[in-house]
Order: structure tokens, then C-alpha cells, then sequence
């Protein structure tokens, strides 16, 4: 699923046509007016590509288990609307003692055929991967969803294919982004959580989502992306549950370095091991990083490459919880 050799970089990175950086050229401040309207085609041309967002939100109509209780917080299973006739299960820690206000973080799980077992702390095989339980520990607020591709009944593809007999113009991307968006609506109707520090981490095929949560919804502040394979030609992105074979067609002119310039002005850390991310990764966000600075965020746009390929491992898990702590504590 992953690419381990290095892709061509380009000639030019473009955030639009009006917007070039040229290996050549020293690249050109960009001015944050101008941004502003250059931000708003940009994301209308990624909606061409992705399918328009619904405009309306169906009521979240919560439905909760069992609460289950651990010495530092409660795990509790509970499902929320993501449109009319269509239901998200997903896992939310809730730190002891309830704070008053508290940040909050989704966490998107990676490819595992448990889904969220493994972020919420039933699979404990991986003790570094217990995203969940591990920032509920540290005071957070956090649902980890499961990921659509995951539902019961059919595998990537075929859920893939039941998605689209509703949205027809949707790819899968499209899905889990719109699927993150709901996440953040159910941590914003949470009496505790203070809807101003959200957040939003992510390895692997959640490290995908994390990046369209960041670029696509503007209440994330802070996004850690681990070894989702940032560029296009980085890792599978054109699986059918992803964005598809079209990405691999002459002239398709998208790629991700916009996804982080949209994300701008939200803390962005990308996390590589130098399997899916890596040194390649370094020019999408240096493309991107013009907007951070044009912002006045250039800081809080980072990248690690921990070496040890496709892992989430204990050096990792420190910066990223830190990288969060700073962001969302300050």
C-alpha cells in the first residue's frame, strides 16, 4: 500500500496558478489579503474534486452505552447521525475528575480490521497506539470514530460503493472528511469541551484524515498527521476509498501541499518514519509554509522523520502529546 521509493519531485509546486513556487526562484511573500481569496478558490477547486459538503447537518441524535470506568477517566461506546439515515459509532474518554472546560482531540484510527480497537485501548497489543486512554490521561476530552471503510457488512471497496449509491459525486475521502466534520460536531455538543482547543491526531490511514479534518474544517487548531503519506504520490491515495484512480490522470493539477496551505493557520505536525513520509515530504510543506508565514504561524508548522519506518513509536508519541499540550494548553 505504501510506496518506499521516493517520488519525482516536480519542477514547481503550485498553491494556484497566480500562487508558484519555482525550484529556481526564490520564492515570493505571499500577502494574507490576497490569501484570503485565493483560499476560497482553492477550496472551491478541491470541492470539484471531492464533491460539495452537505449544507445542512442532520441532528447528532447521541445514543450512549455503558459507561465504563478507569482511574483517570471513562470509556464509554456511543453512535451520533452522520446525515439522515446514517449512523457513526465511536469511543468517548471523558478524564476523571470532569472538568469544567476541557480541550478535546478526535482520533482517527489507522488501518486495523478492528477499526478502533486499538486507539481505544480493547486491542492493548501495541501499548503506543492507545491514543484514546493515553490523552485521556493527560485531561483531554476524545471520541475515536470509526472509519467508514470499516463499517460491518462489506470490506473497503464494497463500503466504498454502498457511500456512493447515497453520494454519487463523493469519493472516500470526501466521506471520512465529512465523517471527521461530524466528529468535531459531536465533541462541540459536549457540555465539558471547550469548543475553542480541538484537536485532531491520526497514523496511517487516520493520518489521512487528520489532514482533510485540519484543511477542511476550521475548528481543528491543532493536527498531528503520522506516515499518512502526505503528497499524492506518496502513499495509496489512489484507492477507491481514498480519491481514486483519477489522481493518476494527465493533467489532474491537485496535490497536497494546497490541503496544507488551506489547514494554515492551525498547528500542523506531520510525523514521518521515512516509510510514507519522509524527506520527500519536506517540499509540500515548505510549499505551504508561505501561508503559515504570511499568517504569522510559520512555528507551528513542524515535521519529525523519527527513521524507523511505519510505526507510531515512543519518540513519536512524546512530541506529538507535547506538540498537542502546547497548542491546545496555551
Amino acid at each position: 500500500m505504501i510506496r518506499s521509493s521516493p517520488p519525482a519531485l516536480p519542477i514547481a509546486l503550485c498553491l494556484l496558478a497566480a500562487l508558484c513556487l519555482v525550484a529556481s526562484a526564490e520564492p515570493q511573500p505571499i500577502d494574507p489579503g490576497d490569501w484570503k481569496t485565493h483560499r476560497k478558490e482553492l477550496r472551491a477547486e478541491w470541492e470539484k474534486v471531492l464533491g460539495k459538503f452537505p449544507a445542512t447537518k442532520a441532528p447528532l441524535n447521541v445514543q450512549r452505552e455503558t459507561v465504563e470506568h478507569f482511574p483517570a477517566y471513562t470509556r464509554q461506546k456511543v453512535s451520533y447521525a452522520i446525515e439522515d439515515g446514517v449512523r457513526e459509532d465511536a469511543v468517548l474518554f471523558v478524564p476523571k475528575p470532569v472538568p469544567a472546560k476541557a480541550p478535546a482531540v478526535v482520533v482517527f484510527h489507522p488501518t486495523l480490521k478492528a477499526h478502533y480497537a486499538q486507539v481505544a485501548g480493547y486491542d492493548t497489543s501495541v501499548p503506543d497506539k492507545l491514543m484514546g486512554p493515553h490523552l485521556a490521561e493527560r485531561g483531554y476530552i476524545v471520541v475515536c470514530p470509526r472509519n467508514f471503510a470499516f463499517d460491518d457488512g462489506a470490506d473497503y471497496k464494497g463500503n466504498t460503493a454502498k457511500m456512493q449509491a447515497r453520494h454519487p459525486d463523493w469519493l472516500g475521502i470526501t466521506r471520512m472528511t465529512w465523517d471527521g466534520i461530524r466528529a468535531v460536531d459531536f465533541l462541540e455538543s459536549l457540555p465539558n469541551v471547550d469548543r475553542a482547543r480541538i484537536g485532531a491526531i491520526g497514523h496511517s490511514l487516520g493520518a489521512k484524515e487528520a489532514l482533510y479534518a485540519a484543511a477542511f474544517d476550521e475548528r481543528v487548531k491543532a493536527a498531528v498527521s503520522c506516515e499518512g503519506g502526505v503528497g499524492l504520490a506518496l502513499s495509496n491515495w489512489h484507492d477507491v476509498w481514498y480519491l481514486g484512480p483519477r489522481i493518476k490522470e494527465p493533467g489532474f493539477a491537485r496535490d497536497h501541499h494546497e490541503l496544507l496551505a488551506l489547514a494554515a493557520p492551525c498547528a500542523f505536525l506531520l510525523i514521518g518514519g521515512g516509510s510514507a513520509d519522509g524527506d520527500p515530504s519536506v517540499p509540500y510543506l515548505e510549499a505551504a509554509r508561505l501561508v503559515y508565514r504570511a499568517l504569522g504561524a510559520e512555528k507551528d508548522l513542524r515535521f519529525l522523520n523519527h527513521g524507523q519506518g511505519h510505526k507510531y513509536p515512543p519518540e513519536a508519541r512524546k512530541v506529538a502529546e507535547e506538540f498537542l499540550d502546547e497548542v491546545l494548553r496555551r
